[in-house]
């Protein structure tokens, strides 16, 4: 029998080595105990409003359910940046996840505003319709053209109303030359252009300074936000005018998403989807709370007719522009599910 020599035998053992190793890697025991997957999450809303404590409750449940494999971190409150510098993060996959409202996406997809026309829609059983139908999907498939993958449920943003440190606003008229700060979104400059006020957009995280300094005399947002933003305490009237609907989309980077394993994206999918599910809920259950809170903390309140401000949008090119923005196919799907406007 031939001898083997020290050196092959040496080379043999380096190439068994070699080969338990790379066995070892690919190994599901060893992939289990994969350094978990870090994800951060930012938002422009506080932390105490209803989003980011379903989210939070999210987040816990997602850490549970992958035993500690998928680790999200939540940055309320715009830690991250303001909502258009989240949205740069999410398309180049320096942020992987984030809720952003539509209006605010619109700036990059215009149809995502679709659903914040003036005065469009007058009940939640309209907007939910829309949202998980037609009009959700139509939306989607857009947000998808651009390098960010929608989750299947929409989040409440609420209806919108005006706050003012100067007069309420009961009638179009009221809106004559009045300082409103609105959100970084075409639409609503333009619906309130169009009405005679004078909009400035300015960042969440900036409009209790601006409206303090009185860079502004009013603002407009749902309740829930004007209770936790605590607007309350600069300024005195709050106008109960319906104007608009904004819903927030839960968005992740298609550049990050792509290298999330489907087991993990399927638990992300169920508690965050589930979430947005119970928050909906909490807003509605919560908004005659927050006008209680609210008028308790100082605000007056006042009710509006909706058929004012809309008849009054209608004299201008508001809707017909509206339309010609958004297609024939947008609008004819709005119309469906919120009547016939403008």
């Amino acid at each position: 029998m031939r001898a083997v020599s020290r050196r092959v035998l040496l080379k043999c053992a380096v190439g068994v080595g070699a080969i338990a190793a790379g066995a070892l890697v690919k190994s599901p025991a060893v992939r289990a105990q994969a350094a978990p997957i870090k994800l951060k999450f930012g938002n422009d809303l506080p932390a105490t409003h209803s989003v980011n404590v379903r989210l939070k409750e999210a987040i816990e449940a997602i850490t549970a359910d992958t035993k500690g494999q998928v680790a999200i971190s939540l940055f309320p409150n715009n830690q991250l940046g303001s909502d258009t510098d989240m949205m740069t993060q999410l398309r180049s996959g320096a942020l992987e996840l984030a809720t952003m409202p539509g209006t605010v996406l619109s700036t990059l997809i215009p149809t995502a505003s679709l659903t914040g026309v003036g005065f469009a829609f007058t009940s939640y059983d309209k907007v939910w319709a829309a949202m998980d139908g037609e009009v959700g999907n139509f939306i989607r498939r857009n947000i998808e053209k651009v390098g960010l993958v929608p989750f299947n449920s929409t989040w409440d943003n609420g209806f919108r109303q005006i706050t003012s440190s100067t007069h309420p606003i009961k009638s179009p008229e009221d809106l004559a030359n009045f300082k409103i700060r609105v959100p970084v979104v075409p639409l609503w400059v333009s619906m309130f252009s169009s009405l005679g006020a004078a909009p400035v957009s300015i960042p969440l995280n900036e409009a209790y300074s601006a409206l303090q300094t009185k860079i502004a005399d009013g603002q407009e947002n749902p309740l829930a936000l004007i209770e936790s933003a605590k607007f309350y305490e600069v300024q005195k009237f709050c106008s109960l005018t319906n104007h608009a609907w904004d819903g927030f989309w839960l968005l992740a980077s298609a550049r990050i998403w792509k290298g999330v394993p489907q087991d993990a994206q399927q638990v992300m999918q169920k508690h965050f989807n589930a979430a947005a599910i119970k928050q909906r809920a909490d807003i509605v259950e919560a908004n005659a709370d927050y006008q209680k809170t609210l008028e308790s903390k100082g605000l007056a309140f006042n009710t509006t007719q909706a058929e004012a401000f809309q008849a009054a949008l209608a004299k201008t090119s508001f809707y017909k522009d509206a339309k010609a923005k958004f297609g024939d196919e947008a609008w004819t799907l709005l119309q469906k599910y919120a009547g016939n406007i403008g």
